[in-house]
C-alpha cells in the first residue's frame, strides 16, 4: 500500500521543488507534473509529486493524518 502526503510548494528550480509538509521542508521532483507554481499543493510519494490538489483537499487529508496520529496515542 502506498501513502501520498500533501505538500505546499514553496519554490521551484527546474524540475525540482522545495515543499513544506506540515512544516518540514524537503526537496522533491516535479518530473511527473506540469504547470506547478509556488503556493500549489501536491501529493508526494517517494520524493515525487504525483498529483496537484486543491487547498481544501490538502487540508482535509492533513486532518485525517492528524486524526490517525491521535489514535496512536492510545496504543
Amino acid at each position: 500500500m502506498c501513502l501520498s502526503v500533501p505538500a505546499k510548494v514553496i519554490s521551484i528550480a527546474g524540475q525540482r521543488a522545495r515543499v513544506s509538509v506540515r512544516g518540514a521542508m524537503m526537496e522533491i521532483s516535479l518530473q511527473l507534473l506540469d504547470d506547478i507554481v509556488p503556493g500549489d499543493f501536491v501529493l508526494i510519494h517517494a520524493g515525487f509529486a504525483l498529483e496537484k490538489i486543491d487547498t481544501e483537499k490538502a487540508a482535509e487529508t492533513l486532518k485525517l493524518i492528524d486524526d490517525m496520529d491521535a489514535l496512536d496515542e492510545f496504543d
